[in-house]
């Protein structure tokens, strides 16, 4: 019997015990990717949700709370996040998780940066000094993106390194696979002209080898008025398009508009995890992803 109780209370500890890293993730990719790496090793609390705009986001007591006991601070980066997380951080009082600490990681630190800016100025809308920042639309960039922030939970976390490392060796490997696959199904992408709503998908297309022909806003970030769709509609007679690109958490009204006119598809993506019914982890947000675009074909 006192073997058994000794048992008992060395499991109810041990689960207990178990989770060591408090995980702040800004967006619900960087929290699916800590669970592939971390599992129950973390507890993990997503900032965002897959239908808000992650520019525009409110600095809520909520989660000035959760910064503050966060080991680990998971976000894109490249200025995504600058209208809100300065001042969550800030505010934390938390001296680790703030950028340039120990416990502050980017993602976009670990790819290959698109539509970096030549020149800044305020009238060009929402740009980003860095270069574009929604890195998560490319399979590809979750790769390197692992291993930095499989490297930063080891820093983190070192008494728990090999379990990281397997974890981080076991989605290395799944996710090469899953990528081999989702390229093959998606070929019959590759060349198809698109309109996208936002300057959301570069990523996306340069993977993908779509081609993007025309952008519904007139700057980043501001809202296209009739007149705008109206020159969009008349580019659209010289360079047609097959469908029209939008995230779930955007107003479907301007890709609505254009698609009626120019007869396309408009096609609502997921973006990030949660985004659609389908898309609940990382895998399902692309296998999800290229399954609408596929059928925007038809």
């Amino acid at each position: 019997m006192n073997k058994i109780f000794s048992t008992l209370v060395f499991l109810l500890l041990s689960n207990t015990a178990h989770a060591t890293l408090n995980v702040f993730a800004c967006e619900p990719e960087w929290a699916a990717l800590t669970q592939e790496l971390a599992g129950d090793q973390a507890n993990t609390y997503t900032a965002t949700g897959a239908l808000q705009d992650p520019h525009r986001v409110e600095a809520r007591p909520s989660l000035i709370a959760k910064a503050r006991r966060a080991d680990l601070v998971v976000c894109t980066g490249a200025e995504l996040e600058m209208a809100w997380l300065p001042v969550v951080l800030r505010e934390s009082g938390n001296a680790n998780v703030q950028p340039g600490g120990e416990g502050y990681f980017e993602a976009a630190s670990a790819v290959h940066m698109l539509e970096v800016p030549t020149r800044l100025d305020r009238g060009d809308g929402d740009v980003h000094a860095q270069g574009n920042p929604h890195i998560q639309t490319d399979a590809r960039n979750f790769l390197p993106i692992a291993h930095a922030l499989a490297q930063k939970m080891m820093q983190r976390d070192p008494a728990n390194k090999a379990l990281y490392q397997q974890r981080l060796s076991a989605f290395e490997q799944k996710w090469r696979a899953a990528l081999a696959r989702w390229e093959k199904q998606a070929a019959p992408l590759k060349g198809v002209a698109v309109v996208v709503q936002h300057r959301g998908f570069p990523y996306l297309t340069e993977w993908l080898g779509l081609n993007e022909v025309a952008v519904l806003e007139p700057k980043p970030g501001m809202e296209p008025s009739a007149s705008w769709l109206a020159q969009v509609l008349d580019t659209l007679q010289q360079h047609p398009a097959r469908m029209v690109l939008r995230a779930a958490y955007q107003s479907e009204r301007p890709s609505a508009w254009i698609a009626q006119r120019a007869h396309i598809a408009a096609v609502e993506l997921p973006y990030t995890v949660g985004g659609s019914d389908a898309a609940q982890d990382l895998y399902a947000l692309f296998d999800d992803t290229i399954a609408r675009l596929l059928k925007g074909l038809q």
